[in-house]
C-alpha cells in the first residue's frame, strides 16, 4: 500500500481559502497551549471555530461541543489537537458529521484512518501546521 500523501500547495492553499467552519478536536481552554494559540489566530483571520473538548461551556467564548457531530450544521474542516491514538474516533467522527476535510498537527499521524476518509471524499492533511501553512501559503501573517 502507498504511504499517505498530503495535497499539494495548490490544494493546500485553495482549502484554506475556502473553509469558514473550523470544529478544532482538543481545543485547550489554556491560553499557552498550541491548540489554543492557533484556535485564536484562525479567530483573528476571519474563521469560524468551533471547540470541540470533553468538558467546559465555552473556549474563547465559543460554544463547546464534545463531538464533531454533535455541531448545529455543516463543518468544513476539522482541525485535530489529539494524539495519535485517538485519531481512529476522530476520523469516525469527522465523517459520521458528514465534515469536508480533517486537519492533523504536527505530530498527529494515522495513515489508516486518513485513507479512509480520502476514500470517502475528505480532503485530509496530516502532521502540518495550520497557522504556518496558513501565514505561508495566504501571506496574511
Amino acid at each position: 500500500m502507498e504511504p499517505f500523501r498530503n495535497p499539494d500547495e495548490g490544494a493546500i492553499r485553495k482549502l484554506l481559502e475556502s473553509v469558514r467552519r473550523i470544529a478544532v478536536v482538543g481545543l485547550s481552554p489554556k491560553p499557552h497551549r498550541d491548540s489554543n494559540r492557533i484556535a485564536v489566530y484562525l479567530l483573528a483571520h476571519g474563521y469560524e471555530v468551533i471547540p470541540v473538548y470533553p468538558r467546559g461551556e465555552t473556549i474563547l467564548g465559543q460554544k463547546v461541543y464534545p463531538r464533531v457531530q454533535d455541531i448545529p450544521g455543516p463543518v468544513d474542516l476539522v482541525n485535530v489537537f489529539r494524539r495519535s491514538e485517538s485519531l481512529p474516533g476522530v476520523f469516525d467522527d469527522a465523517l459520521a458529521a458528514g465534515a469536508g476535510a480533517v486537519w492533523t498537527q504536527l505530530g498527529c499521524i494515522d495513515e489508516e484512518g486518513a485513507r479512509r476518509a480520502q476514500a470517502a471524499g475528505l480532503t485530509v492533511v496530516m502532521n502540518r501546521c495550520v497557522m504556518v501553512d496558513h501565514s505561508r501559503l495566504l501571506g496574511r501573517g
